[in-house]
């Protein structure tokens, strides 16, 4: 999801070379735009050291942008195992390629590496303390960037979607459509962040670095982005109905009563402000980055299976 609208962002000033565990150059990857000469699609497993070493040595880039990721919270519960080797030991293998090379790695991480107690967005400096294996096994990547590089950003984002990929937006339309009612959790607040947005703040975050690194003063770390303001699961389903003009009743339930695998942050709003110091550049506000993704002409919506 986030890899794709990356390729469309970055092309635009950069030879962008797209890792993939499918060899994308090959067809079968439906991309919304031409592919330029400017990008290209190499096979690679990051949970194969040797696959990485050999793709990272191959292309010598100056930057590095690991996207890749288990992502299905509940489904890390069920396959641990499979969530460490992709998220933990496959980053450490990415990170100990970029270092055999000197090249800049941007890791993406979570706002699920919080607990979620906090009344406030939280901050790179607030203490970390995962409550399931995706959590875990993710702030085990973020470990892994630390200890082996010193050329690095960890950009932590939350409740991410887009085209490309299942995702929460898509979903809830569907849903509303077939089944007219609706039940969503009113008491976990995050903030929604559109792919394309995140993809320009990393262009964004890139630009800067390459200037930095003429002057040899890039500000490496942790960084949180994501789209401004923050809003319940609940809340953020019925802007998503009324916006996609459903009719369709949402109505609230609590975590306990959806008992779900994984247990989930209550509260992961992140503060953006060091990243704006940093960049210059501020986040639209969800709800803006929402409308615009709902307004596309070539919106289609997935069928559920029954």
């Amino acid at each position: 999801m986030l890899g794709v609208d990356l390729c469309h962002e970055l092309s635009r000033d950069y030879d962008i070379y797209g890792l993939d565990i499918f060899d994308r150059s090959r067809g079968g990857f439906n991309l919304p735009y031409a592919v330029k000469e400017t990008q290209r699609y190499v096979k690679c497993d990051i949970t194969d050291r040797q696959s990485v070493s050999r793709a990272i040595l191959e292309i010598k880039p100056d930057i590095v942008i690991h996207a890749a990721a288990l992502t299905d919270v509940d489904g890390c519960e069920w396959d641990k195992k499979r969530a460490y080797r992709i998220n933990a030991d496959g980053t450490k293998n990415v990170a100990l390629a970029c270092k055999s090379i000197g090249a800049v790695l941007v890791y993406i991480s979570t706002d699920f590496v919080f607990d979620g107690k906090k009344k406030r967005p939280y901050r790179e400096s607030d203490k970390t303390s995962p409550l399931g294996v995706y959590a875990d096994s993710k702030l085990k990547g973020e470990a892994a960037v630390k200890k082996i590089l010193k050329k690095y950003f960890i950009l932590r984002t939350s409740w991410l979607y887009g085209k490309n990929g299942k995702n929460f937006v898509d979903t809830i339309v569907a849903k509303a459509k077939e089944l007219g009612s609706l039940k969503v959790v009113d008491d976990q607040v995050g903030s929604p962040t559109y792919a394309v947005d995140l993809a320009k703040a990393i262009g964004v975050l890139v630009d800067k670095c390459a200037s930095a690194q003429e002057h040899k003063s890039a500000s490496y770390g942790i960084y949180h982005v994501s789209n401004s303001g923050s809003v319940s699961w609940y809340e953020y389903a019925k802007a998503i109905v009324k916006l996609a003009n459903v009719r369709a009743e949402v109505l609230p339930i609590s975590s306990d009563e959806l008992d779900r695998p994984a247990k989930r942050p209550a509260m992961s709003t992140l503060d953006n402000s060091k990243f704006m110091k940093f960049t210059r550049y501020k986040m639209r506000n969800w709800k803006t980055a929402l409308k615009e993704y709902l307004c596309r002409a070539d919106f289609n919506l997935p069928r559920l299976n029954k």
